[in-house]
């Protein structure tokens, strides 16, 4: 008998955990909204001001080159300041970013908001995982960060065409205008009802006795303890941070991020340039792999959960969909063989479906980091993700120079299929 089986579920409709975890989701939404707007504005924008396909690459990644950067230094403040106060910086100062794009005139000129989208966009993802922390029990918690997880493929599946019908109403300039005001709101709606849950005005005793049974990282314990102070960079401390399971979590983040960023920068123009689609067909086509992904993410979670209370190991029931999905992606290979428009969304909704299905990773930082440090492991697992954000559009960049995308996919494929044998080989059982 765990923790939490041993204190009753708090009786009534209200749970105040699940408010939080919808706060995060629209969070994470407004998030990737923010990273892929650039995508869908990019064919028109860089005929306007004239970028060729290496300088859009240089774009896609401008975002992940100060986001990789800030990751240890963010998870550092995310300690320190708490989710609440971060996460409104955060994204007020990505969203004022998306804002100015809407009056670029020059690569420079992109560039440099882009390189601010991704400074303020570093503390997300950790702060994610912390706040997730602090408001479920472990045997939720799968399900918490599956959910969570999935509102970026259900939230651009949903905004992609909304993107798209923004974009083509009133141009891609409006579309940054738009995007941009609706995160500078959202800041505010955030501050006012987010709390750590000691501190929660709305959480009944009875819930906050619950979670903190299953164990949720509680701030006055921490406190107590001493360990707030422990979220620096000192020799312990990365000692504990790099062990053998740790690197292979931070490889197989950077591969399942790799197949990520080319759906989240590089795909609308595949569709449009290599494939020929016009800009209103690839709105909704573009939406299906991403749903697709959704669906992925969601079943993960859920089977992940499912399997540990039925009494497997936390080895079989963690990392089974993590492999198998990554191994689902090398299908986007299948691509490069055919010209018809619908084998091409199979193939690539395959392969999105195996990346949400490898992309409830987050538990991992929650199952084997000191819980002292979980702001820092979580800032160090998001810079190898982010790290794919600078080198995939980067690369493919060069790869498409001639105008074809055969081997941008290879390249992917091989990626996902590094990050399978890093949870095979590098990771191993997590019971030992």
């Amino acid at each position: 008998m765990n923790a939490t089986e041993k204190i009753s579920k708090p009786q009534g409709k209200f749970k105040m955990r699940y408010v939080i975890l919808a706060l995060v989701f629209v969070n994470i939404v407004i998030n990737y909204m923010d990273r892929t707007n650039v995508s869908i504005a990019m064919p028109e924008l860089a005929k306007e001001i004239g970028l060729t396909t290496v300088e859009q690459g240089l774009i896609f990644s401008a975002f992940g080159w100060i986001y990789a950067a800030m990751q240890v230094p963010g998870g550092i403040m995310l300690d320190k300041f708490g989710s609440r106060i971060m996460y409104f910086i955060s994204l007020f100062g990505w969203s004022l970013m998306t804002l100015f794009q809407s009056g670029i005139s020059s690569f420079a000129q992109l560039l440099g908001l882009r390189l601010g989208v991704g400074f303020f966009e570093s503390p997300v993802m950790p702060a994610n995982n912390r706040a997730i922390s602090y408001w479920f029990p472990e045997n939720e918690r799968g399900t918490a960060i599956g959910i969570y997880s999935s509102a970026q493929f259900l939230g651009l599946a949903v905004s992609m065409p909304i993107l798209y019908s923004i974009h083509n109403t009133v141009g891609w300039r409006g579309l940054f205008i738009i995007t941009g005001v609706v995160g500078i709101i959202w800041a505010f709606v955030w501050y006012v009802i987010y709390s750590d849950p000691a501190k929660n005005k709305w959480v009944s005793q009875a819930e906050l006795d619950y979670i903190k049974a299953g164990g949720a990282v509680f701030e006055e314990e921490k406190a107590v303890k001493g360990e707030k102070a422990k979220s620096k960079l000192t020799k312990e401390n990365l000692r504990q941070l790099f062990t053998k399971k740790l690197i292979g979590i931070y490889v197989g983040q950077f591969a399942i991020s790799g197949t990520f960023w080319f759906f989240l920068t590089w795909f609308p123009s595949y569709l449009t340039e290599e494939k020929g689609l016009s800009l209103a067909k690839t709105g909704f086509l573009s939406s299906i792999p991403y749903l697709a992904a959704f669906v992925g993410v969601i079943f993960a979670g859920y089977a992940s959960d499912h399997l540990t209370k039925r009494g497997f190991s936390k080895s079989m029931s963690r990392k089974i969909p993590v492999i198998v999905g990554l191994l689902l992606t090398l299908l986007i290979m299948g691509a490069n063989y055919t010209s018809n428009p619908t084998l091409i969304i199979l193939f690539m909704s395959i392969a999105f479906f195996g990346n949400g299905l490898a992309t409830i990773t987050w538990v991992f930082v929650t199952l084997l980091a000191p819980k002292d440090l979980l702001g820092l492991a979580g800032g160090i697992f998001n810079l190898c993700g982010a790290l794919s954000s600078i080198v995939i559009p980067i690369v493919i960049g060069f790869l498409v120079a001639g105008g074809n995308f055969s081997y941008a996919l290879v390249f992917v494929a091989a990626i996902a299929l590094v990050g399978a044998c890093s949870y095979i080989f590098v990771v191993g059982d997590l019971d030992k």
